[in-house]
This record gives structure tokens, C-alpha cells and sequence, in this order.
């Protein structure tokens, strides 16, 4: 075996990083899950009703991290993939599918939370706050279902809570003073938690800064990730399935039917897409679904293209013409004899396909045509900095480069599959 770093060995490193950077918040989410299996068995119509997507996004993403190591190990033979020569694109595009897969254990907060924003607004990269936590209010006995519920708060973290102030500075004396924008508060002590009969007050970090409304850039930076990376995948698929199945139907049929899908799919490369978006955009409204579907059902014709060429050449081939007189279906000849045939070259258009969906979801994202206001994706992000461009460098900075770095990775790994594939495209 040849020398050198591996993609197994940077996939091994960002996982022993990540165990050992969230190590106690791994514990809390397993904890959870305990709890919750208890819950499951004591008060079943309170586990239900609690169930939310944000705990089944917590638990799915610790058992996927438990899992990787040994996965890794035990198909290693079958991902022999793995241990092929690590560079900059494969880098890259493993630290967004770690991100995307494990984005609860990267950041467990909330990406919409804000509080005072005298404080927290427009902080700068690697600025430090302090976080002043108060009691909870006393509370009798607590059934199982309310201590669960207690214990998902802490864990997970809710987009508001009232018993975090976020300060400039603090004075501990008989009273508590803390500062904001220079203004004084003052608190009575007996309302601090306090740990080891010291109020609690943490150093609260900002890596990357924070945005106009004191949320946390980094956090919505790692959920915004999983909402560009969310819609690729779903308008790749959604563009899969109409061009192979048009394609497919294109060549096998032939004559006025393709004649006729043909000219279907010039109009759609006739017409800019770009209207087309926005009408669809306009008339149904711009949810995350409605995104997705849009941007699948406007780039499937290159697929089409290659899938109807290669169906016309294979049609040709005598197993081809063997598989039809031995009655398979057509749908047993698309998925057993044409798919793996074609596999290749589709697979450098969908990644190429990929790329582009994702910029042209942050190009609608930037015209407020997007996924909405609830999701913080890298399009939103950036339309929103815009406005702070001279004050906040880093709205606009991190969102761009991380964007102008997924569609360079992509390019250049479906240039290197495209080189792969095709021999003759080394020069």
C-alpha cells in the first residue's frame, strides 16, 4: 500500500476531534436517550408528544457518530474508496458531510437564538461575553414526563430562555452588578445559580462573531450547511428520476415519442430557467419544499441527454436484445442492464449537477426567494450582511467562502471522477 495520507485518516481525525471537543455533550445526548427509553415505558402518550424533529435529529446523530469507527471497520473491504490519496476537494466535501450529518454534537445550540442584543449584536470573530445564569423558579415534585422535559431543555437548547442574561462585564459584591453598553444592572444574588456557593457566570464564545440580531454565526453557519447541502441532494434526486426515466422511455421507445421528449426538453433549454424558477417561486409560495422541487424539475435535461445517447447505443448490444426476449420488464432492464452501464457518466453530471444546485439555491436565497426565514441558509445569510457590509465583514466572509469552497470541491472532484472515468480526457 502506498504512503501518504488517506481519506480513512481524515475521516478517523475529525472523528476523534469531534469525541474529544464534545465529549461531555456526547454523554448528555446518550443520557437523553436513556431517559427517554425510560420515559417510552412509564408515561408512553407524554414520550410521544415530546417527540420532536429536533430530539430525533440529536438521537439519529450520536448513533451515527457511535457508529462510524466500526462501520468503517467492519466494510472496510467494500470502501476500499477510503484509502485512496487525500486532497484538498475530498477534504473538504468529508468536513461539510461531517457537519451535515453531526451538526447537533458540532453545536448544540440553537441557531435562532437572541438575547440582548445591546450585548450581542454585531460581535466580532473570537469575541467573549459574559453569561450570567439564573434559578430556575422552585418547582414541587416533578412527574417523569416534566424531568424529561427539564433535561431536554438543558440539553438541547430551546431559541429563547429567560434565565441566561448575556453581559459586558460583571461585579460580584453583596449584590451582583452587571453592565450592558455601560448601563448597570443590579441582581440579587440569591437568583444566580450558583455552583460550589459561587454564582455561575461562563465566558460565552462567539468564534466567527455574531449576525444583527446576537445569534451565533457559527451555529447557523453549521445548520445552514445542512439546509444548502439538504436541497442539493434533494433536487439531484428529484432530476435523477425525471431524466433517467425520460431518457429511458426517449431511447427505448424511439420514433414520435422521442421525437416528442425531445422537443419537450429543448423548450425547457430554451426558456431561462431563472423565470421559470421565480414564476413557480411566485405562484406556490417559497418553502423549503417548493424549492427543492423547483430546482429538481429544471435541471434534468443534460441528464436526459446523456441517458437517451447511451440507451440508443446499448440498445444495440445483444444482451440487451437477450434480456428482452427472456422477458424481463422494462423496469428490471433500466435497473439491471442500462443503469450499471450508465452509471459513470451519470454520476459526473450529478455531481456537476450538485454544484450548481446549490449556488442557484443561494442565488434565490439572496433574492429572498429561498427556503423562507426559517432556515439560515448560506444564501440568506449573505443577503442578509449585505446591509452591515462596512460594519460586519464576516455576515458576508464566512457564508461566501464557505459556498465559494463547496462549488470549487465539487467541480473538482466531478472533474477528477469525469478523468476517471474517461481515460481520454487525460491529456
Amino acid at each position: 500500500m502506498k504512503s501518504g495520507l488517506k481519506i480513512i485518516h481524515w475521516i478517523y481525525f475529525l472523528w476523534f476531534l469531534i469525541a474529544s471537543l464534545r465529549f461531555q455533550l456526547a454523554g448528555d445526548y446518550l443520557s437523553l436517550i436513556v431517559s427517554y427509553c425510560g420515559l417510552l415505558v412509564t408515561d408512553l402518550p407524554s414520550a410521544i408528544t415530546m417527540l420532536s424533529g429536533s430530539l430525533i435529529d440529536a438521537f439519529l446523530s450520536i448513533i451515527i457518530f457511535l457508529l462510524t469507527i466500526p462501520l468503517t471497520i467492519i466494510f472496510k473491504k467494500r470502501l476500499q474508496f477510503l484509502y485512496s490519496k487525500l486532497n484538498f476537494s475530498f477534504a473538504f466535501l468529508i468536513l461539510l458531510v461531517f457537519v451535515f450529518l453531526f451538526a447537533p454534537i458540532i453545536s448544540n445550540e440553537n441557531p435562532e437564538f437572541s438575547k440582548n442584543l445591546s450585548v450581542t449584536k454585531l460581535l466580532p470573530p473570537f469575541s467573549t461575553v459574559k453569561q450570567i445564569e439564573l434559578k430556575a423558579e422552585k418547582e414541587s415534585k416533578l412527574s417523569s414526563s416534566e424531568t424529561f422535559r427539564k433535561k431536554l431543555t438543558r440539553i438541547i437548547k430551546p431559541s429563547f430562555d429567560g434565565k441566561i442574561i448575556f453581559a459586558d462585564s460583571v461585579i460580584l459584591s453583596d449584590k451582583v452588578f452587571y453592565y450592558q453598553k455601560g448601563e448597570a444592572f443590579k441582581i440579587e444574588d440569591n437568583r444566580l445559580h450558583t455552583q460550589e456557593a459561587k454564582p455561575l457566570i461562563k465566558n460565552r464564545f462567539f468564534i466567527l462573531g455574531t449576525d444583527e440580531f446576537g445569534r451565533d454565526l457559527f451555529t447557523r453557519l453549521i445548520y445552514g450547511t445542512r439546509i444548502s447541502v439538504t436541497v442539493g441532494l434533494g433536487a439531484v434526486v428529484l432530476s435523477f428520476i425525471i431524466g433517467i426515466i425520460l431518457g429511458f422511455i426517449a431511447g427505448y421507445r424511439g420514433g414520435f415519442t422521442d421525437i416528442l421528449l425531445n422537443r419537450f426538453t429543448e423548450i425547457f433549454l430554451a426558456f431561462p430557467v431563472i423565470y421559470l424558477v421565480i414564476l413557480i417561486l411566485a405562484l406556490f409560495g417559497n418553502s423549503f419544499f417548493s424549492v427543492v422541487v423547483v430546482l429538481g424539475i429544471s435541471g434534468w435535461m443534460s441528464l436526459f441527454k446523456i441517458v437517451k445517447s447511451e440507451v440508443l447505443a446499448i440498445k444495440q448490444k445483444d444482451y440487451f436484445s437477450a434480456s428482452e426476449l427472456i422477458g424481463l420488464s422494462k423496469f428490471q432492464i433500466l435497473s439491471k442492464e442500462i443503469l450499471p452501464v450508465i452509471m459513470a457518466p451519470v454520476l459526473v453530471n450529478l455531481v456537476f449537477l450538485f454544484s450548481n444546485v446549490v449556488l442557484a439555491e443561494a442565488a434565490l436565497s439572496y433574492l429572498g426567494l429561498g427556503t423562507g426565514n426559517t432556515y439560515p441558509s448560506w444564501g440568506s445569510m449573505i443577503s442578509s450582511g449585505q446591509e452591515y457590509i462596512t460594519r460586519a465583514w464576516w455576515l458576508i466572509a464566512f457564508p461566501g467562502l464557505v459556498l465559494i469552497l463547496t462549488l470549487f470541491c465539487f467541480n473538482s472532484t466531478g472533474r477528477m471522477l469525469g478523468k476517471l472515468f474517461n481515460p481520454k480526457l487525460k491529456v
